[in-house]
């Protein structure tokens, strides 16, 4: 049975692999120094048995209205506006195909919802990568407008998106049930 849950110190990180070797190095070796001595994000992982299948970064984040296209200004105001950062998402090469990615984003945007209720929360916000654009873009995330200024090098460079609070519950990301 399929456990989501924070990460653990003593959780075992070493054999996951999704395939990217950024996000793979980044969990090996940053997720427990960024959530245990930083406290910078908070790292949840799908889990099976001992094995971890999948896992979601996230930060508490803002951003400011002149980051959003003008069409999304409106009615807010115009100071910071506090948001949750989905700063790392991924799936155990083994694990796909089983609903490991649904799972975590459930957990996403309860997570937002929860924010919401508690301190307030405009939405979720993501640095997609080229390739995952189209799976945001499925869930509703659109584009806010992009900075290009300091790109320092010719790698793909990520596209900032956001997920409005009000368009969380439309969100159709079903858990699959359990045997």
């Amino acid at each position: 049975m399929i456990e989501v849950r924070p990460l653990q110190p003593d959780d075992k990180r070493s054999g996951f692999r999704c395939g990217n070797p950024d996000l793979d190095r980044f969990f090996h070796r940053y997720a427990g120094q960024n959530q245990f001595r930083h406290h910078i994000g908070t790292t949840w992982i799908a889990v099976d048995e001992g094995r971890i299948l999948g896992f979601v970064t996230l930060a508490a984040a803002q951003i400011e209205i002149e980051d959003l296209p003008a069409g999304r200004r409106r009615k807010l105001p115009d100071y910071p506006l506090p948001v949750l950062r989905l700063a790392r998402l991924a799936v155990d090469e083994h694990a796909r195909g089983k609903g490991v990615g649904k799972r975590l984003m459930r957990l996403v945007f309860e997570q937002a919802l929860e924010i919401s209720r508690r301190y307030g929360c405009v939405g979720v916000v993501v640095d997609a990568k080229p390739e995952a654009v189209a799976y945001y873009q499925k869930l509703g995330f659109f584009f806010m407008n992009e900075i290009l200024e300091g790109q320092l090098n010719d790698r793909p460079q990520p596209h900032p998106m956001l997920l409005p609070l009000s368009a969380i519950p439309a969100c159709k990301i079903p858990v699959p049930e359990e045997p």
